[in-house]
């Protein structure tokens, strides 16, 4: 028993969605594309999870924020892969590969064959039994990484409603469900093990405005340890949290956000692997010129710094995805991706962006106790990197430009006396950045960590570039 079709997604997430929008732009037939997906429902702004979906008031639901909606594209509902004739095989679990034979196995004993297969299968949340502890299965533990995992989130958030939360990890989850949390009236306290948050990219001033912000609002941090093990109730629910400090944190639920993990298994062995994702080329075409891969599962060269990288961001997934199409129906016009890493958040009242690479020596600028300011990184004589909280449309593109084209520095003292100046000054004499076939999510993923969490939490945020609002205005963006 089996089918073939010309082209196959395997995996059903952002990327899927973004890569069957490029098809259909690009003449794809109806019957050759199908999309292979183990959750139930066609691919979904996943940002949405973290941000408009865990609202008390006016909650984000499906169909609202299908893809593509987070790049200002159209919503690609179950009956538009319909209308275009896109098979969505949905619930549907792929046990096995042959790259050699192009054909994958489901667990159902279905056989499908590809002449072209683009890899998207994203990543999974990291669990805590993966780290020697137990009690994944509590009934108030939750994780975050799919709409299953949500709902859940949501259910056991309103049973807690003015109790107590206990924040596993100080990463993007870590932070975003933190925010959630507080705004759903549950008095948090945030654990990781490093010396501050969002470590993989804050300097620690930059973190300390937003862990002093976080604290107006009721958070409390514990900052140093990790969790040593829980009290389960005859419930079978967490009670309390063991820190291997010492501290003992009462709860009434807790968010476990401890970082990601590349789903690369039905590989492994059969394409090239490199810093836990699957390597690919500039044209986003693994080991085996047939296959492709994309998003968090991809390792790719990262032509601004020269070397591969992977990357867990929801920009890079979508940008990845079109690439990817691109490159394979239309490979002569198609060039390699060149994408400028891209990372932002909103919580509460609070926005930022960063852009390119924090390596280097880090030049603040701005005013810490308002409401705009920022940080240059400047590495063998180079801007690198730039990071903007609370700025408008035309400074975030301002960050974004001179990020990308790595203007010469001599005076750091200077670049700090000049501050966002010095990119608004810049981006109007320097040319236009080429039309991105990528244009932006990074920071190194594959170093190891100090501590066994330290891994940035990866269900990662999103929306685009243009669309810098807050969350919780009248008019807000949720995803």
């Amino acid at each position: 028993m089996g089918r073939a079709f010309v082209y196959v997604i395997l995996g059903g997430g952002v990327a899927a969605g973004y890569a069957a929008l490029e098809f259909t732009r690009r003449g794809v037939s109806h019957g050759e594309l199908c999309i292979i997906s183990e959750e139930s429902v066609v691919p979904y702004e996943r940002p949405a999870l973290s941000k408009g979906f865990l609202l008390p008031e006016d909650p984000a639901r499906l169909p609202s924020f299908h893809t593509c909606v987070g790049a200002n594209e159209e919503k690609l509902t179950p009956k538009w892969y319909k209308e275009h004739g896109i098979e969505v095989v949905l619930g549907t679990r792929v046990k096995s590969a042959d790259v050699k034979r192009k054909t994958l196995l489901t667990a159902t004993g279905e056989t499908i064959s590809y002449k072209f297969l683009i890899i998207a299968t994203g990543a999974r949340a990291l669990k805590l039994e993966e780290f020697g502890l137990t009690g994944s299965d509590a009934g108030n533990v939750c994780y975050l990484r799919d709409l299953v995992d949500a709902t859940r989130l949501v259910d056991v958030m309103r049973s807690c409603i003015g109790g107590k939360a206990v924040v596993i990890g100080g990463g993007y989850i870590g932070m975003e469900c933190a925010a959630s949390l507080v705004i759903n009236k549950l008095t948090v306290t945030m654990v990781f093990p490093e010396p501050h948050c969002m470590a993989r990219l804050f300097t620690p001033k930059i973190a300390g405005y937003y862990e002093d912000y976080y604290m107006a609002k009721g958070v409390k941090f514990i900052k140093g340890t990790v969790l040593s093990s829980f009290e389960i109730n005859s419930d079978g629910k967490v009670s309390a949290v063991n820190l291997k400090d010492g501290n003992r944190l009462p709860a009434d639920m807790v968010v476990v956000g401890i970082g990601i993990r590349p789903n690369t298994a039905l590989f492994e062995g059969q394409l090239t692997m490199e810093k836990g994702g699957i390597k690919v080329n500039g044209r986003m075409q693994t080991s085996d010129s047939s296959v492709y891969a994309v998003g968090d599962v991809a390792a790719f060269p990262v032509k601004l710094f020269g070397e591969t990288r992977r990357l867990e961001h929801v920009d890079s997934a979508r940008k990845s995805a079109r690439h990817t199409v691109a490159a394979i129906m239309d490979p002569e016009k198609t060039n390699e991706f060149d994408y400028l890493p891209f990372f932002y958040s909103r919580v509460f009242t609070l926005s930022w962006q960063f852009y390119g690479d924090n390596a280097g020596e880090v030049v603040h600028f701005g005013d810490f106790s308002g409401n705009t300011f920022g940080a240059y990184w400047v590495n063998k004589g180079h801007l690198v990197g730039s990071f903007l909280e609370g700025g408008s449309k035309e400074q975030y593109e301002a960050i974004s430009k001179v990020s990308r084209l790595r203007p010469a520095i001599e005076d750091l003292g200077e670049l700090e006396k000049l501050g966002l100046g010095y990119a608004l000054a810049e981006s109007q004499k320097l040319p236009p950045p080429p039309p991105p076939s990528g244009g932006g999510s990074a920071l190194v993923l594959d170093k190891k960590p100090l501590y066994a969490w330290h891994a940035m939490a990866g269900v990662i945020v999103a929306a685009s570039v243009a669309a810098v609002a807050y969350w919780y205005g009248k008019k807000r963006r949720r995803w």
